[in-house]
């Protein structure tokens, strides 16, 4: 019996063309992965059978006669033939299994109820999930108060809205999650095991939801093209993976946990295939690795903090050592500014390098908003002339048609900035296409003496996706599209793109300030950092707001209301108008300053996370 591997990242996918997708979604991958039968030949379709009792979940293979039974009282999981079935029972065809979830109500089946191809990777077709049904195993919700309907109705809520996440997608027969390189380092007991058992766990982002198949899966991003050049027709993948562990939201997770872990960490895999050779770029983002954060206030921009509790040199080894161990030689671009706000983050960061001592580290920083200013972004091929001997030296892993190893990545560059999105993608775009300059030349797609850059169609493929590979982490993490994709998408700064960012700049401010504890919830819940307990007939969505949270914007509104009016309808003099004016001016800016010096309590913060785990 099988179920799916869920992976998430980007797709922007074609096998040919005409079968472009539009625009770019975050995603999710599926990998099947198997309960008991790992020699079972698996496909995508599957039937769910539907009684007041059980559910029955059947694999659409030709000649499968295996179906796994879920009792929707004990929840106790077994596999029956399919001639056990009831005739009874209500059937509908699904594409996937991702988990269960306990809610209020009790225990939750989550599927996947409808698909669409989106191309192919190294032979192996790519869908995306569209549609998703979260199943109660209760057949009523009666035995629920009103409080705990309501909570209910809020968990649900918050699990459809990870799901509606544009956007996931799986594979059926191929393992998305490792590297090139990596799956060709293994041994063949590795390729024998399924695809849940051999995941890279840090890409696994629907663990939780699968620990009753004892099971784990994934995250990540995905790019699939065909191009031509010189008539020669390639596959060229962009592949971001971004990892489950300290996810979350922009302001509410920052820097790294106990063990390492990075917020918004991405590992970005450029693939090239020609003429049965293959070739792979691979690339790191990530949060500053030590103990700080930034959390919304109300101000545009939040000023981070340094903590000043905390052993920032062993976390800070704790992530460099698994970045060694996994990719090799590490060489840090910071690229957040050395002034105002930030420069006590680069100082730190520059300093923590440097007591760590470690030869398989090097530090970079480069203020990327002065090299950059006054529309100069010509200037960062400073920065890439820089890291090019680095670059050449670490290479990048090539097979060729034989399935012989021909060299290997030795090395990546952990790009970051304050978010790890906007700025960051921008330069690992400028990397990976001299990478893929290199890997096309001895491909012989490209001639010599011949550039990229010159290749019209396909860098407009190239850069809009980079472009699109922005807006997905930045959607995910920042909660709108990224800032400075028109220099990724035209190689110039533009009118248009600064108008753009400021709007989305905007948008920012308002997610950021007072919906991002509502996504920041729905994540945890989904990957189970948050376990509902049914016995609990309160949970801490019930937080009291504090008097200040309604009383000081009543005032506000009323204050500013009264300015107004006043100035509209004037008194019988000048100086009593004024008067009036000041009087209801001055309350109103009086408590507008309240409100921001009390910031923290008007924000939407998590309500389902301890606030150590915030901080």
């Amino acid at each position: 019996m099988t179920a799916h591997l869920l992976l998430h990242g980007l797709c922007w996918s074609s096998s040919s063309p005409s079968s472009v997708v539009p625009g770019c979604c975050w995603l999710d991958i599926f990998g099947w992965w198997t309960i008991l039968s790992p020699a079972v030949t698996l496909r995508c379709l599957k039937l769910q059978h539907t009684t007041p009792e059980k559910f029955y979940i059947e694999a659409g293979d030709d000649g499968a006669n295996e179906v796994l039974a879920i009792d929707r009282v004990s929840t106790e999981m077994t596999l029956i033939g399919s001639k056990d079935v009831p005739p009874s029972a209500v059937t509908r065809p699904i594409y996937g299994i991702m988990g269960t979830v306990r809610l209020v109500a009790g225990m939750y089946l989550i599927v996947i109820t409808k698909k669409r191809k989106v191309g192919d990777l190294l032979g192996h077709v790519v869908w995306k999930a569209v549609e998703f049904d979260v199943i109660s195993y209760k057949k009523t919700v009666l035995h629920l108060t009103d409080n705990q309907m309501q909570d209910n109705k809020a968990f649900l809520g918050m699990m459809n809205n990870v799901l509606n996440t544009d956007g996931f997608y799986f594979a059926t027969d191929y393992d998305l999650t490792h590297t090139l390189q990596r799956l060709a380092n293994t041994s063949p007991e590795f390729q024998e095991m399924s695809l849940l058992e051999r995941a890279d766990q840090r890409f696994v982002w629907n663990g939780h939801l699968l620990r009753d198949f004892s099971t784990q899966p994934e995250v990540r991003e995905n790019r699939l093209t065909s191009c031509c050049i010189n008539g020669k027709v390639f596959e060229w993948n962009l592949i971001s993976r971004r990892s489950c562990f300290r996810a979350g939201v922009r302001y509410y997770v920052r820097g790294i946990d106990s063990e390492g872990h990075a917020a918004n960490f991405v590992e970005t895999e450029q693939i090239v295939q020609y003429n049965g050779a293959k070739a792979s770029f691979v690339q790191t983002r990530g949060s500053i690795p030590f103990y700080w954060s930034q959390r919304p206030n109300l101000k545009y921009k939040p000023k981070p903090q340094i903590s000043k509790s905390g052993n920032h040199l062993d976390g800070f080894q704790r992530h460099f050592d698994s970045q060694i161990i996994t990719y090799g030689k590490q060489v840090i671009l910071n690229l957040i500014n050395q002034k105002g706000s930030e420069k006590p983050l680069e100082l730190a960061f520059a300093k923590m390098v440097e007591s760590l001592g470690n030869g398989m580290i090097k530090y970079v920083a480069f203020d990327f908003h002065k090299e950059c200013s006054r529309m100069r972004w010509h200037r960062l091929q400073i920065l890439v002339d820089m890291v090019a001997d680095l670059q050449e030296e670490f290479g990048y892993f090539l097979v060729d048609a034989d399935g012989t190893v021909q060299v290997h990545q030795e090395g990546t560059f952990r790009s970051n900035c304050m978010d790890c999105l906007d700025r960051t993608n921008v330069v690992q775009s400028l990397l990976a296409r001299r990478s893929l300059q290199s890997q096309l030349e001895r491909m012989g797609v490209l001639h010599v003496g011949q550039r990229i850059e010159e290749q019209i169609d396909f860098e407009k493929i190239y850069k809009n996706a980079w472009a699109d590979n922005a807006n997905a982490c930045a959607k995910q993490y920042a909660g709108t599209g990224a800032l400075k994709t028109d220099f990724t998408r035209t190689g110039k700064r533009t009118q248009w793109g600064l108008l753009m960012d400021g709007w989305n700049s905007m948008i920012r401010y308002y997610k950021n300030n007072f919906s991002d504890g509502f996504r920041q919830d729905s994540i945890d819940l989904f990957l189970g950092n948050y376990a509902v307990d049914e016995a609990d007939m309160s949970t801490a969505l019930h937080e009291p707001k504090d008097w200040k949270f309604l009383t000081l914007p009543i005032i506000m509104v009323v204050a500013f209301s009264m300015c107004i009016i006043c100035l509209l309808m004037a008194g019988d003099t000048w100086t009593e108008t004024l008067a009036y004016v000041l009087f209801w001016g001055m309350a109103s800016v009086v408590t507008f300053g309240v409100i921001l010096f009390n910031g923290r309590d008007f924000v939407d913060a998590p309500k389902l996370v301890q606030k150590e785990k915030m901080d």
